[in-house]
């Protein structure tokens, strides 16, 4: 489950960019608009997880119509095309990423409900079971570039086959029953506004706001970096990407021996100074003899993700407690994935437009492009050196 679960978001996300720009003729802001679906589809799946699904179905089977749903969403988004080559960018497009989104995104929650309602001890036996999910993701992109679909709609075939086995095969799955209604549900309280009393602690919002932003330089990557490798000539782009998730394995077991030798803070900031120099390396890199650079740049995904966000979650649950952990976690899912990268998705494809050349061997300056995050991630850097004042208790108690 969790294999097919990543290897559907894996088949299409990472190359839709170049997709879109090849055989679509869409603009940077269209290509961002794209991928914003995803954040919109992150604000709205906790309303539907927690006011619908969760309370009236079965969560495996309502994972299994939404996914076969979305199998024929994903088929349908290889059908809209432009009828000629000067055609403009079908709006469609659009409207069906979105619809999609809508649907995949709730299956996340599914997913990781059905996981631990088979186990006795989640905190142990859910990593096991989730690393799984990392490696349909990187098993994915390795499939992509060996049979050469980074350009074209088989990417979309690929996933639309995936999904379609992982909808079939979720009716087998053990029986997680809805849960019902419980006392005090409402939309307020499936959005995480519970955890809304952190806010009060002066180094959490300090974070959380530090979290949001630095959403815009991932998205950038997100949504450009695999255009950016394609147009500078790399071959097997997407299966070179696949680095990045590979770093993002090794380095989450780095963490537990990382907190307690250097801290919480510490952590947030070198995952803030790895996106500085994620984007320097991709701003200076080229094929010939700077190619490390680039390899640098994705490589560089594991420290970036694991060591802010990773981090971020775990610091988030310490700073909630068990009564209201849930609901913070819920909140920082959606102010980061939902409206940071809604945020990010639209303002990386702005800059991405304003930066068009018109050259016989580029289309992008891909260095004013990609100098623009680093600016930001140093920005955020700077911000959260500057306020986040933790108290060594708290810090302690993390660790432990």
């Amino acid at each position: 489950m969790m294999f097919l679960e990543y290897f559907i978001w894996g088949a299409w996300y990472v190359t839709m960019g170049t997709y879109m720009g090849e055989h679509l003729h869409a603009s940077g802001v269209q290509i961002g608009a794209a991928y914003s679906a995803l954040a919109i589809a992150t604000m709205i799946s906790p309303f539907f997880v927690g006011m619908i699904a969760d309370r009236f179905f079965a969560a495996q089977r309502i994972m299994g119509v939404m996914h076969l749903l979305g199998a024929g969403l994903l088929f349908l988004a290889t059908v809209i095309t432009p009828a000629t080559a000067s055609s403009p960018y079908p709006q469609a497009f659009y409207w069906v990423i979105l619809l999609y989104s809508l649907l995949y995104m709730p299956t996340i929650a599914l997913s990781n409900s059905i996981a631990f309602c088979q186990m006795k001890d989640p905190g142990k036996e859910f990593p096991w079971i989730r690393v799984f999910g990392t490696l349909g993701w990187i098993v994915a992109g390795l499939l992509i570039g060996y049979l050469k679909f980074e350009k074209n709609s088989s990417t979309f075939y690929l996933a639309a086959g995936a999904s379609l086995i992982l909808g079939l095969a979720s009716f087998g799955l053990p029986n997680t029953p809805p849960k019902g209604a419980a006392p005090g549900d409402s939309a307020a309280k499936a959005l995480g506004t519970e955890g809304f009393v952190l806010f009060k602690n002066r180094p959490y919002l300090v974070f959380f706001l530090a979290a949001i932003l630095v959403c815009i330089p991932l998205s950038f990557y997100y949504g450009f970096a695999n255009p950016f490798l394609n147009e500078l000539g790399m071959t097997n782009a997407a299966g070179k990407m696949i680095l990045g998730q590979v770093s993002e394995a090794v380095f989450i077991l780095a963490i537990p021996f990382l907190f307690n030798n250097i801290g919480v803070k510490n952590m947030l900031l070198l995952g803030m100074t790895a996106w500085i120099l994620r984007y320097v390396c991709f701003a200076y890199g080229h094929l010939d003899s700077s190619a490390w650079m680039l390899y640098a740049g994705i490589i560089l995904h594991g420290v970036c993700y694991d060591f802010f966000f990773v981090t971020g979650y775990m610091y988030t649950e310490k700073k909630a407690g068990e009564k209201i952990k849930n609901a913070a976690q819920g909140l920082f899912t959606f102010a980061t994935y939902g409206v940071g990268m809604f945020i990010g998705t639209w303002f990386s494809g702005v800059v991405v437009d304003a930066n068009k050349v018109y050259s016989p061997y580029v289309k992008h300056d891909w260095q004013r492009i990609w100098l623009v995050p680093a600016y930001i991630a140093a920005g955020v850097l700077v911000y959260f050196i500057l306020f986040f004042r933790e108290k060594k208790s708290t810090v302690k108690s993390l660790v432990s």
